[in-house]
């Protein structure tokens, strides 16, 4: 039993520390001006990565704003979530 929870839990991490991607989901609710300010803030884009990102996003309805970890997108996701923009990690 107890040799049945390790494989799980070193799964679990496997699964947390895989590659993951943090997309920004297109709205009709938000500027680009407020959305680029979001990016920059929350995800240190420069200027022109948060324009690319907001296009990109008005125009296919998502864009994959930043790469890493689970753990390390998490708090990227809800810096954006508290500006109230859709994102979502896969």
């Amino acid at each position: 039993m107890n040799e049945e929870r390790h494989e799980y839990s070193q799964l679990f991490d496997e699964v947390l520390d895989e590659e993951k991607k943090l997309y920004l989901l297109n709205d009709d609710v938000h500027t680009f001006d407020y959305v680029i300010d979001a990016l920059m803030k929350i995800c240190n884009h420069t200027m022109e990565q948060a324009e690319n990102c907001a296009l990109i996003t008005h125009l296919k309805g998502s864009c994959a704003v930043k790469n890493g970890s689970f753990a390390e997108l998490k708090p990227y996701y809800n810096g954006l979530l508290n500006c109230h923009l859709n994102v979502k990690i896969q």
